[in-house]
């Protein structure tokens, strides 16, 4: 079983803080005042249909709904009641134990340093968490937590990516022990692949279609080519190198994670070149966009990459604490996001990954958490775009109308005798 009291001990007031429900008193604060190690892993705060991008009246592209950070918390757990005893004057100088030490035995698992994320045919969100060497498995829809636990249900060293097939078989990959590990949909191990290859596994796609499994080897400044059902590695893309010093186009330095498109071309976060390069599923170079810069459009770090299904390209900037929205050439359409603790906002942010219902999941390591966010598709946007164009156009010269009609009652109406004028 996995071993986790000293670290859900240090965690302890964050959880008390977070989950304990709001009392009247707490009800009436502004939010401002609210607690802010509650706010950070809470929305209780917020309302949240007023995060969105951009601000209106533009129509909304990219919409906050929820967050993730572990196995519920239930206040009782840091009750009196399941507090230890005090122990005896005798048991406190040898320093046994605490005083009304909390009972972390029961302290439920919560995401600490959160990577890789991936989802499967039923919306559960897969992801991967290094300092709890574990991998969450949360549903959205009852909010039960699941887990895959080093030394329980699996063995991990250092679990970096992770994808989900079309058969929901999970890929784990894992920089410590150089491989990229295969669970079935019922989480028991059935594979590992690239053990005599790969140096520093990082993030990792699949091309569904093609059947390819592509796994970013950091150490390696390479991207790791594998047949997708026989674990037969293809190729390499870019130039093995220990140097990270390469800038040519379609060579990497530190290269760090990896998506995959409907038509099979792949994006990889060249991350130390503060680049994006793309290549078709051959692993033919195509093309490069983004350079080193503080600007919204430039890159300081990037990390995670995702692409919609309009191949718009989302890419996480870890150092910027922004996830950015390119088109194909490189242009930036939209960006969210800075430093901060509040709901779409990031503290280390790292993954991303986007499911075939638009939502966009995003990682944190620090503190561990996944965002959810709604994607608004060039579609939907053009709809709510003729939808409000309709709304605002008038009836047909109304005025006029009006006009004609008030003459026509003046013109019918009976005329006044001076009699009738004189009363």
């Amino acid at each position: 079983m996995l071993k986790h009291s000293s670290i859900v001990a240090a965690l302890a007031g964050l959880l008390l803080s977070a989950s304990l429900p709001l009392t009247a008193k707490d009800k009436k604060k502004p939010t401002a005042d609210a607690p802010k190690l509650g706010d950070q892993r809470s929305v209780a705060y917020f309302d949240i249909t007023k995060i969105i991008w951009p601000n209106p009246p533009a129509v909304t592209r990219i919409k906050f709904t929820d967050l993730f950070t572990g196995e519920k918390v239930d206040p009782k757990l840091f009750s009196k009641e399941n507090r230890k005893p005090k122990q005896k004057w005798m048991d406190r100088l040898a320093g046994t134990q605490n005083v009304n030490e909390i009972n972390v035995d029961k302290l439920p698992f919560q995401l600490i340093r959160t990577y890789g994320l991936a989802t499967d045919s039923q919306g559960k969100i897969y992801a991967a968490d290094q300092a709890v060497g574990a991998v969450f498995i949360f549903d959205p829809k009852t909010k039960a937590v699941e887990m895959i636990r080093n030394k329980s249900e699996a063995s991990f060293g250092l679990i970096n990516g992770l994808a989900v097939d079309d058969n929901d078989r999970l890929f784990v990959s894992d920089s410590k022990l150089h491989r990229v590990l295969v669970l079935n949909a019922k989480h028991s191990m059935e594979a590992s692949v690239g053990m005599d290859t790969l140096v520093d596994p990082g993030g990792i796609a699949l091309d569904k279609d093609n059947r390819f499994l592509y796994v970013v080897d950091t150490g390696n400044d390479t991207v790791a080519v594998f047949d997708a059902d026989s674990f037969k590695k293809l190729r390499n893309i870019g130039t093995p190198s220990k140097k990270h010093n390469n800038s040519d186009p379609g060579n990497f330095s530190l290269p760090t994670n990896i998506a995959v498109d409907s038509e099979g071309d792949v994006y990889v976060t060249d991350t130390f070149n503060n680049r994006v390069q793309i290549f078709d599923a051959d692993g033919n170079f195509e093309s490069t966009f983004g350079k080193n810069g503080d600007g919204p459009g430039q890159f300081e770090r990037p990390k995670g990459i995702a692409v919609d299904c309009d191949r718009h390209i989302w890419v996480v900037d870890s150092a910027q604490d922004r996830v950015k929205v390119f088109d194909r050439e490189g242009r930036l359409l939209i960006y969210f996001g800075e430093h901060g603790e509040y709901p779409g906002r990031f503290m280390g942010a790292y993954g991303i990954a986007i499911d075939k219902d638009n939502r966009v999941f995003v990682s944190e390591t620090f503190p561990g958490r996944v965002q959810m966010f709604r994607y608004v598709t060039d579609a939907e946007a053009e709809a709510e775009k003729n939808k409000r164009a309709v709304a605002d156009q008038k009836p047909a010269a109304p005025a006029k109308q009006e006009a004609a009609t008030a003459q026509v009652k003046k013109d019918s109406a009976p005329a006044k005798t001076q009699d009738s004028a004189a009363h």
